[in-house]
């Protein structure tokens, strides 16, 4: 069987001057390239997940269009399609990316098995073509995507390393319970000294 990577979300909108940015996102992007550089071959397929939202509506209500976002489950806009808040964070070399996933088109979407390649492929079936039994996951932010995407890994019965050097949250207490929770689910922790 083979080992999979997962790199979530390392936008422009998610990192510092993103208009939901995160403490250490742009840091974030730069180890994750560090990483890849080193440890790319240890991977048989390399996804990388972008929030790609629809302009236009309020995303399945994702986007805080009537009221002031709440921050739990409507949000400014942000990562809008082919805008350059959606772009990979400058950081971040995608040149070693098997599959580009994007997700949250019209409708709310926090792990990446709720997206799809351009082509229409899903994760979970992308996975299973490669004999993937084992993900490594990086990123942002811990607490939101991060924490989905580990979960989603571990309810499809995959082994799940959580790179903790490799990912940056929106706020310590609920980026450390998330870690906890993870943990909990199965999930390891490692660093990677990247």
């Amino acid at each position: 069987m083979s080992r999979a990577l997962f790199i979530i979300d390392v936008q422009n909108d998610f990192t510092e001057g993103g208009s939901l940015g995160v403490e250490g996102g742009a840091a974030v992007a730069a180890a994750i390239t560090r990483y890849l550089a080193e440890h790319a071959r240890d991977y048989s397929v390399i996804f990388a997940s972008r929030d790609w939202h629809d302009a236009g509506n309020d995303n399945g209500g994702h986007f805080a269009t009537d009221a002031p976002p709440d921050f739990v489950n409507t949000w400014p806009v942000h990562c809008v399609a082919g805008t350059e808040g959606a772009a990979y964070h400058p950081a971040l070399k995608t040149d070693k990316v098997t599959f580009h996933i994007r997700k949250g088109q019209g409708v709310p979407a926090y792990s990446i098995f709720e997206g799809h390649t351009e082509a229409g492929s899903s994760v979970h079936n992308l996975l299973d073509e490669h004999g993937v039994d084992s993900i490594d996951v990086a990123g942002l932010a811990t607490d939101y995507c991060v924490r989905a995407s580990a979960l989603d890994a571990l309810s499809h019965g995959q082994r799940v390393r959580v790179l903790t050097d490799l990912v940056a949250g929106v706020a310590p207490d609920s980026s450390e319970a998330a870690l906890s929770e993870l943990a909990h689910a199965g999930a390891e922790l490692v660093e990677t000294g990247a």
